[in-house]
């Protein structure tokens, strides 16, 4: 398209004067780009779901690789939220500010919508429509909804494949898509096709390395599908900034790490549907959140990355994960170390106190069972890797106390990370057999990659042989799960693809199973 320009000048011709009322930064003196192109090229988003509320999300950039194809200055849009695709009935509209302090990108809380009910939105920058998505909102908190559909998905690195599993997320029409981290990877060649092989460079530090990553990623039609199919909840895990980094501390122990997070945190902000306050400074940005879908479930959104203790026992002169027993690493089992830190472990607690959700779900980054490389009957008590769970004995054990105490109605805890399906049992004691003293208090759903490689299924296997709480784990496939939630019943299907390479791929149900109300642990159903 050759109207870039015009549209630019257009819109903020027209409305320069209310906007520059309403943002005294707004600056129209330096001209627009003259690059060509549709400015809505990554599309729009909508997410945290409310019962009269959810926020949409666009950015302008023409060009997703050339963050000088947007204009210097700020840029009015018109958005508008409809009852149907066509927008015949419109039911709110209104004007947003994109700045280039935050690349463009606006965050538009919409209110005064009905609950439980779907909607058509769209942008508007001159003569210019993004495409229309569709959102919805969460049903009326003292409603009893018949089911909850859920789409769960993590680990999306650009350099190891297609998003087919977002084509397929969007054709299976969900309620709700729960995003569970590394929705980037901080390095990989800078193009707009998915490689047919990774090549570690061009790895992101400054605020203007993460923004183009993020570009990168949104421009893929196959995401910007799923995107569009139902708004998201989300929430980080390492990759968005750096592998394996734990609160300040990353990988390298690189004393400008704080720089480097902020830069990160803040791309990540201007990127996701969130339902935050615009932070005043991004040294830290509060992501845990709590999401209700009636009386049928509540989302307990959690972030383990940046309230962490460091891993136990790193490598020499090294930060990050590494792979220790517990006898060679004391520190392992100290109970003062965290994941999830004191606050928000007591924001758990009480998210889980007042709830009367028939479902308790924990949206959080990684497996929660305990996952030994070598069996915990051995004398030095197993090989653990430190990044996950495992390296937090003491903090799980808290968590896991907390949802027993608590008495919250089925807790059911999701993850991601591992690159790898699992379904788990969870227990307070791991170390004990099954007995009436210590009952099962949680089943466990974890998702494979959208992309990301894993380890051989053969040493998968050996890993579920070796943790009898394990129940089923599948590692040499990627795709996505997706969850029925009723009041009686959740049922979950783990769904992978034939070929991640292949944007066009089928996928296939490689396991599925029930969990009842009222009665934790895994019943895997046939087909």
């Amino acid at each position: 398209m050759q109207h870039a320009r015009r549209l630019f000048l257009l819109d903020a011709a027209r409305l320069a004067a209310a906007a520059t009322a309403a943002t005294p930064s707004l600056v129209l003196s330096a001209p627009p780009s003259n690059r060509a192109g549709y400015p809505f090229g990554l599309g729009v988003a909508s997410g945290a779901p409310l019962p009269d509320s959810v926020i949409l999300w666009t950015r302008i950039l023409p060009d997703p690789l050339d963050a000088s194809s947007s204009p210097r200055l700020a840029v009015p849009l018109r958005w508008e939220v409809a009852h149907d695709e066509a927008f015949r009935n419109i039911v709110a509209h209104g004007s947003a500010i994109a700045t280039p302090e935050l690349a463009h990108s606006v965050r538009v809380n919409v209110t005064g919508l009905q609950p439980a009910r779907w909607y058509w939105y769209r942008f508007m920058l001159g003569d210019a429509v993004s495409p229309a998505g569709r959102t919805r909102t969460a049903p009326a908190a003292g409603s009893m909804p018949d089911v909850l559909k859920l789409a769960v998905a993590s680990c999306q690195h650009w350099e190891f494949g297609s998003y087919a599993a977002h084509r397929h997320i969007a054709a299976a029409h969900p309620d709700l898509v729960a995003f569970l981290g590394d929705y980037i990877y901080e390095w990989g060649a800078y193009q707009l096709q998915h490689p047919q092989r990774a090549v570690r460079r061009d790895e992101s530090f400054t605020l203007d390395d993460y923004r183009r990553r993020y570009a990168q990623y949104k421009s893929d039609p196959q995401l910007q599908a799923a995107h569009l199919a139902a708004p998201w909840i989300v929430t980080w895990d390492d990759h968005e900034v750096a592998n394996d980094y734990a609160a300040l501390r990353d990988e390298r122990l690189s004393a400008t790490f704080a720089q480097r997070r902020a830069a990160a945190y803040q791309a990540f902000y201007e990127h996701m549907p969130l339902r935050l306050p615009a932070p005043k400074h991004f040294a830290s940005v509060r992501m845990l959140q709590r999401v209700d879908w009636g009386r049928l479930a509540r989302f307990h959104v959690l972030d383990d990355r940046q309230y962490r203790a460091v891993q136990a026992c790193p490598r020499p002169n090294a930060g990050g994960s590494s792979s220790v027993t517990a006898r060679a690493c004391p520190a392992l089992l100290d109970p003062r170390r965290s994941m999830l830190g004191a606050e928000q472990e007591a924001w758990l607690e009480a998210g889980l106190r007042s709830s009367n959700a028939r479902w308790n779900v924990l949206a959080q980054q990684t497996l929660m069972a305990p996952s030994s490389q070598v069996p915990t009957a051995t004398a030095d008590g197993g090989r653990v890797w430190t990044d996950g769970w495992d390296g937090y004995p003491a903090a799980r054990r808290r968590l896991l106390d907390t949802l027993a105490t608590t008495r919250a109605a089925n807790p059911l805890v999701l993850g991601g990370d591992v690159h790898t399906f699992y379904a788990t049992e969870l227990r307070r004691d791991f170390s004990r057999p099954a007995s009436k003293a210590n009952p099962l208090v949680a089943t466990e759903f974890v998702g494979t990659s959208v992309t990301s490689s894993s380890r051989p299924q053969e040493r998968t296997a050996q890993y579920v042989a070796m943790n009898p709480h394990i129940k089923y784990g599948r590692s040499d496939k990627r795709g996505w799960m997706l969850l029925e939630v009723t009041p009686k019943e959740v049922r979950t299907r783990f769904l992978g693809l034939d070929d991640v390479r292949d944007a066009g791929s089928a996928q296939r149900v490689l396991a599925q199973f029930r969990v009842k109300d009222g009665k934790a642990g895994v019943e895997q159903t046939a087909g």
